[in-house]
């Protein structure tokens, strides 16, 4: 199925001059740039009752503007029954905590049993909003809070949020290593040169910020919680990596178990069980897309995070490091 829109308005005198492109983005700012240029490319735009496919075309105020065009269906991709955890939910938005070995969107290995695939079951209206309403992702081992926007309108506003970097992302996580103070990681990352699904630092790169600061320090490893300030795949464990104190149980960027002398066997058992990264966002504070309304969650990590927050705790204790 398809959402047929169709628009007509009169270009306000403030747009003498603009270019079509820009004009329609004043006058429906419900929808991207890019998808208002593809309507206009597409023959989906009339000024004046004439189809006009060149976005530099100049207006003069006082012109009638036509928009008619389809929103294609998400096609592709199948509702599923799959629970979601959701913290909030109103008309144009929801969060959801997302739990460890769900993968964010269908791709490549994962067709299908994604937080996408579960949020066309939960709201079916999602087929028409561009990626079922994903604003940004969390890798598949990595927990916690997600928005996601149920109109085309919310999406085009958080997507701008994102990218003013106005929407506060914070992430709980345990490092390898003792680190004895915060501070900002500031390189850029781009595509490995020889792990093509895997990133790096690269001069190459897009400008990536992560800033971090200690909440706990253990006798080998050190609880974080970070903030981002871009948003690049595998940002924080990259940038963790790159200081040499890579996220406990990261099995591509050197996580690898590395328990501190004479650990208590528990703690010997669940590092070398742990294979994910020990990674959740905790904490994310925007401004509702619609309503202007300024709203924050919080979620608390998983059951195996705080296991093994635990069991680092009890055997520093045990060891004679009190102060932790």
């Amino acid at each position: 199925m398809a959402e047929i829109i169709q628009h007509t308005d009169l270009v306000p005198e403030s747009c003498l001059g603009k270019r079509l492109d820009q004009t329609l983005a004043q006058m429906f700012p419900d929808y991207s740039r890019s998808r208002l240029k593809e309507w206009i490319l597409a023959g989906n735009v009339r000024v004046n009752d004439t189809i006009i496919t060149k976005a530099r075309d100049k207006m003069y105020g006082g012109e009638t503007i036509t928009i008619d065009a389809e929103v294609e269906a998400e096609v592709r991709f199948e509702a599923q029954d799959i629970k979601l955890n959701i913290v909030y939910e109103d008309d144009d938005i929801l969060v959801i905590n997302k739990p460890a070995d769900l993968v964010v969107h269908p791709g490549a290995g994962n067709p299908d049993g994604t937080v996408l695939n579960a949020l066309l079951h939960h709201c079916p209206q999602l087929d028409v909003v561009p990626r079922a309403g994903i604003v940004h992702r969390l890798d598949k081992d990595t927990t916690g809070l997600m928005v996601v926007a149920k109109t085309i309108a919310a999406q085009t506003n958080l997507v701008e949020a994102l990218q003013l970097r106005e929407i506060t992302r914070e992430y709980e996580a345990v490092a390898n290593g003792i680190m004895t103070a915060g501070g900002i990681v500031d390189e850029p990352i781009g595509r490995h040169s020889t792990k093509r699904t895997s990133m790096a630092v690269s001069p190459f790169g897009r400008p990536s910020v992560t800033h971090f600061r200690v909440m706990e320090k253990y006798r080998l490893h050190t609880r974080l919680r970070l903030r981002l300030e871009t948003g690049r795949t595998h940002q924080i464990r990259v940038h963790m990596s790159h200081i040499t104190h890579p996220l406990v149980g990261d099995q591509v960027y050197g996580g690898r178990p590395r328990p501190p002398k004479n650990a208590t066997p528990e703690l010997l058992d669940y590092l070398r069980s742990f294979k994910r990264q020990a990674l959740h966002a905790t904490m994310l504070s925007l401004f509702h897309p619609i309503t202007g309304e300024e709203m924050t969650w919080h979620a608390e990590p998983p059951k195996d995070f705080k296991i093994l927050v635990g069991l680092l705790q009890s055997d520093s204790k045990l060891n004679g490091v009190e102060e932790y």
